[in-house]
């Protein structure tokens, strides 16, 4: 549900876009820390938060970190 605000926000077009692992972290609703398979060998990763039910609404993307491997720790930032 947020490829489309990647893709904008970071200028590019994902032919891929695979969920390879993910961290949560409770706060008022649910931040999401993603690592995104983008092609072959490159990774991002994202910080996406989830408000509670009741708001309905859907998740937005907070940031996102671009250049990493596969290798690379996902943490939180």
């Amino acid at each position: 549900q947020v490829k489309p605000q990647f893709e904008s926000r970071a200028n590019m077009s994902c032919v891929v876009f695979t969920a390879i692992i993910y961290k949560t972290q409770v706060v008022a609703g649910t931040m999401y820390f993603i690592k995104v398979q983008v092609s072959d060998a490159d990774y991002v990763h994202l910080k996406v938060f989830q408000n509670l039910p009741y708001k309905n609404q859907g998740p937005s993307l907070e940031s996102f970190q671009t250049g990493k491997t596969r290798d690379d720790p996902l943490t939180y930032f």
